[in-house]
């Protein structure tokens, strides 16, 4: 047996690129921290290491909507879409008593996520998608009548209201069943704000963006 070999037969199973790539696909299908680890046999620690370096490669907004800023070269499809429905939905960690807020911002017409945020239930939940949004050419909002939403968009670009909620409904209704700690009825949620964040920014990132990070 030569010494590389007896190195890798050493090696933390951690350090395994494939595990890590496991901790992941776990993650985004329903099973916590302590559950990866025991499966995985490895330490919890190792699994919210390997999820929270996921960070620093994550996007807040769909890059590849970014790509074309001359109208006119525009595809049609993209130019019928320029209006965004905006809503903010809650789960919590740690306890109850500490709500994590996010504000994802979604295609009017067809659903798809453009912009993410997290924080407090506070302006700034609303004012940094929409930030992202101009971006994109968001010319049209649809919201309900959250107060933050009546305050920051001029009347002419903003429609309020409960109408065609089906596209609204369905990516949280994605999130909870697909995502073991956004499962309201569970005692699974979770216990890091930073892990909470990016295992919801990495289902979007991969599922909604196709940036496979």
């Amino acid at each position: 047996m030569t010494s590389d070999s007896v190195q890798i037969d050493l090696m933390y199973k951690g350090r395994c690129p494939a595990i890590k790539e496991q901790i992941v696909y776990m993650a985004l299908n329903s099973r916590g921290i302590r559950d990866t680890a025991r499966v995985l046999k490895i330490s919890p620690t190792t699994v919210m290491n390997a999820l929270n370096k996921k960070e620093a490669t994550l996007s807040s907004v769909h890059r590849r909507r970014l790509v074309l800023v001359n109208p006119d070269e525009v595809p049609v499809v993209l130019r019928l879409a320029g209006a965004a429905a905006v809503d903010e939905r809650w789960s919590f960690v740690g306890k109850q008593q500490a709500p994590r807020w996010r504000g994802p911002a979604l295609e009017h017409c067809r659903g798809h996520v453009l912009a993410y945020v997290f924080g407090r239930r506070q302006d700034a939940v609303f004012l940094k998608p929409k930030a992202l949004l101009e971006l994109l050419s968001i010319i049209r909002y649809y919201t309900d009548y959250w107060g933050t939403s009546m305050r920051h968009l001029d009347a002419d670009a903003h429609q309020p209201g409960k109408r065609n909620p089906q596209q609204r409904e369905r990516m949280p209704l994605m999130l909870r069943t697909r995502i073991k700690r956004l499962m309201r009825k569970t005692i699974c949620f979770s216990k890091s704000i930073q892990v909470h964040d990016s295992v919801i920014e990495l289902f979007v990132n991969r599922y909604e963006w196709g940036l496979w990070v």
